[in-house]
């Protein structure tokens, strides 16, 4: 896709979103099924079924996703998908390789010290870039693409989040 291309497809949705606020607030969902016979959760993406279960370093057999490499895929794919959009809309030919990593300290999951946190400590995300733009291209690539990243900037400015629960006896009051 060239710039002209990813424009035409943009432009009115950006001319729509200024003239209409309420209709560039999208709510995006996730759903996931308890499994029965295991400790895992089944979750439906776009392309596909996952099975999410518990990471080794919690007793699981790595035989299923980790959500905490879940997480990491997540912020690895949205920042390589706003780097390519930012490149092709500055014009700036970028390939490359994009690698997250975070600490996580398993005591705080596993209740095993009450003062240990539970997720990530620290995250890192590197890009190993093969471009030939100049110093202040990729600055501004990276400075736009950090900016633009969902979930990136969702991670960096952590949203309240609220967690409900319905039960059928609680539904039926």
């Amino acid at each position: 896709m060239d710039a002209d291309t990813l424009k035409g497809i943009q432009g009115p949705l950006k001319a729509q979103y200024k003239d209409d606020p309420a209709s560039a607030v999208v709510t995006l969902k996730a759903d996931g099924e308890l499994d029965g016979t295991g400790i895992a959760c089944r979750v439906t993406t776009a392309t596909a079924l996952v099975e999410a279960g518990l990471h080794p370093a919690t007793g699981g057999d790595g035989m299923q996703l980790c959500s905490g490499d879940m997480l990491l895929e997540a912020l690895v794919a949205c920042a390589g998908v706003t780097m390519r959009a930012v490149a092709t809309s500055l014009g700036i030919d970028v390939a490359g390789t994009l690698h997250a990593e975070g600490d996580l300290d398993f005591r705080g999951t596993l209740g095993v010290d009450k003062e240990a946190p539970v997720g990530f400590r620290d995250i890192r995300l590197t890009f190993d870039l093969d471009t030939t733009a100049d110093a202040d291209q990729v600055a501004t690539l990276m400075k736009l693409t950090e900016r633009y990243c969902v979930v990136l900037q969702t991670l960096v400015n952590s949203p309240s989040t609220a967690v409900n629960v319905r039960t059928p006896e609680s539904t039926s009051a």
